[in-house]
């Protein structure tokens, strides 16, 4: 099989919501922002889940992410569980760390999988694997370019926000499917900028996404974990 297609499909099981690790049942405060109504159609949406695309995951998570990849590829345990723990003590909110090591650790099953070496089963963190951690490492040891490995996880994201958009606002599936062709130049731009900031540049001040997930932690009635 051509190298191209072979990293082709891999790339599309890493990022398919077939991967067994439970997106599906997050939607990181979106839930929350629509039942007090800032989210109310396709237009609200858009914006939302852009902006934390832009203010979130391009100031701080992909940037983790990335350096996460290099400290795999340069086989730096160390460094590798620092980074671990670090995306930890940042999530903001309880239900936003149990997302992110529910995800990690499940994603970690499949090391055995992807990596013929078995040189991350060897690494036991300090914390549990949280999910962004555990993709990064996972593409780096899989021989997946860090672009490419970026772009899966930024776009499994993306789908899974508007996904939970599309069952809860509610939307149509066409509006949903116009959502994410119009992002995808945002996700080619949230990469380049991730990959070009320097780890001590990192932050963000996404106040609003902090305020939903806290307030989501005691909906009364919700469909979604987070």
């Amino acid at each position: 099989m051509p190298a191209e297609a072979l990293s082709l499909l891999r790339a599309l099981q890493l990022g398919s919501p077939a991967l067994p690790i439970g997106g599906f049942a997050y939607s990181q405060g979106l839930e929350w922002v629509i039942e007090e109504g800032t989210v109310h159609d396709a237009r609200t949406a858009k914006t939302w889940i852009q902006d934390m695309l832009r203010f979130n995951l391009a100031r701080q998570e992909l940037v983790l992410w990335s350096a996460i990849y290099r400290a795999a590829v340069n086989r730096d345990p160390l460094t590798l569980t620092r980074l671990n723990d670090r995306i930890y003590a940042l999530k903001e909110t309880a239900e936003l760390r149990q997302e992110s090591t529910q995800m990690g650790q499940s994603l970690a099953k499949l090391f055995p999988i992807w990596d013929s070496s078995h040189w991350l089963e060897s690494i036991a963190p300090g914390r549990p694997w949280t999910h962004s951690a555990a993709h990064a490492a996972l593409c780096a040891v899989s021989g997946f370019s860090e672009t490419s490995g970026m772009t899966t996880f930024a776009w499994s994201w993306l789908e899974n926000q508007v996904l939970a958009a599309v069952k809860h606002v509610p939307l149509g599936q066409t509006e949903g499917q116009k959502i994410l062709f119009e992002l995808q130049l945002e996700i080619a731009e949230a990469v380049e900028s991730a990959r070009a900031t320097a780890l001590a540049d990192i932050g963000t001040a996404a106040l609003g996404f902090a305020i939903a997930s806290a307030r989501h932690e005691t909906q009364y009635s919700r469909l979604f974990r987070s």
